[in-house]
């Protein structure tokens, strides 16, 4: 749903997000890297915050299909400069966040990619991605400097 999109049931009603989920990728990964970043970076919003989450789907023929994020997934793109700069400001925003470290490539599940995080300090985390759920204006101000995947 775009921010434009109306409502059902309200035509002329657009709908508005104060909110923004926000993914910041690293300008030199690979499409397919890319892409798993970006589901892993958003997989744990629906558990934290169930508001984002709208009504389950059904086609005409009346089978169900899971919920889905009520809102959009804006997607970024930036340098590894402009990353850890994002991530010092949602630390000091104190916005919701997920991150993605290139040590989580080599690793195959969810024990050993906490381990992976675990074993290095924040400063010297090496992101690949940044997931980032908050008020628009607090999203847009971490994100300052990035631009918009392409």
């Amino acid at each position: 749903m775009s921010t434009h999109e109306t409502a059902p049931g309200t035509p002329e009603a657009p709908v508005r997000f104060d909110t923004k989920i926000a993914v910041l990728l690293r300008e030199d990964l690979e499409t397919w890297q890319r892409l798993n970043v970006t589901a892993f970076l958003v997989s744990g919003l629906g558990k934290q915050f169930p508001e984002v989450i709208g009504e389950p789907y059904e086609d005409a023929d009346a089978v169900g299909y899971l919920p889905m994020f009520r809102q959009p997934v804006l997607v970024f793109e930036g340098t590894k400069e402009t990353l850890t700069t994002a991530h010092a400001r949602a630390l000091s925003r104190a916005l919701p966040r997920a991150l993605f470290t290139s040590d989580l490539f080599t690793t195959g599940n969810d024990r050993d990619n906490r381990a992976a995080v675990r074993a290095v300090g924040t400063t010297d985390l090496d992101l690949v991605g940044l997931a980032v759920y908050g008020p628009k204006n607090a999203v847009d101000k971490v994100l300052k400097g990035a631009r918009m995947h392409p």
